[in-house]
């Protein structure tokens, strides 16, 4: 009996290694947002938030090489790419606090339940977009809300 109990917590110290997105999506509802499920959206939303970060990085390195161009047409064409870069990157800032504040979900223990039903967002919805904090159906409803009523 104590080899079984030992069997048992190490196979509970199991989310170090994280689970495949086959094997998170193979388990039922019983298992909705255990903690193999919750070590997998972690780790998926610290690697995106790394990823931000890198390419924040790279954004303030690429705009400190200035590039002085007599041609003044060349010159709006790398003003104009500077733009849409910052751009890209702002959407990318507005993410990263998403991201962030899913962490501290998951650290807290709401993450993946609708902030307004209180319902499982679902695994799936939760594959495609990880900083969901609304149920398909409520965020479908926000959405109509905001089309027949405006911001």
């Amino acid at each position: 009996m104590a080899t079984k109990t030992t069997k048992t917590s190490a196979a509970s110290n199991k989310p170090a290694s994280i689970i495949t997105e086959e094997e998170l999506l193979k388990m039922g509802e019983k298992d909705y947002m255990n903690e193999a499920q919750l070590a997998f959206f972690k780790a998926r939303l610290q690697q995106l938030e790394k990823d931000l970060l890198k390419n924040a990085d790279e954004t303030t390195e690429h705009l400190r090489e200035t590039v002085l161009v007599p041609d003044p047409a060349d010159r709006a064409t790398i003003e104009e790419e500077h733009a849409l870069e910052l751009r890209t990157r702002d959407r990318e800032r507005k993410l990263l606090k998403k991201v962030q504040q899913s962490i501290g979900l998951i650290d807290s223990g709401e993450y993946g339940w609708c902030e307004e039903t209180g319902e499982p967002i679902g695994v799936a919805r939760l594959l495609a977009r990880p900083t969901a904090n609304l149920s398909l159906e409520a965020q479908q409803r926000r959405e109509l809300k905001q089309k027949l009523y405006g911001d």
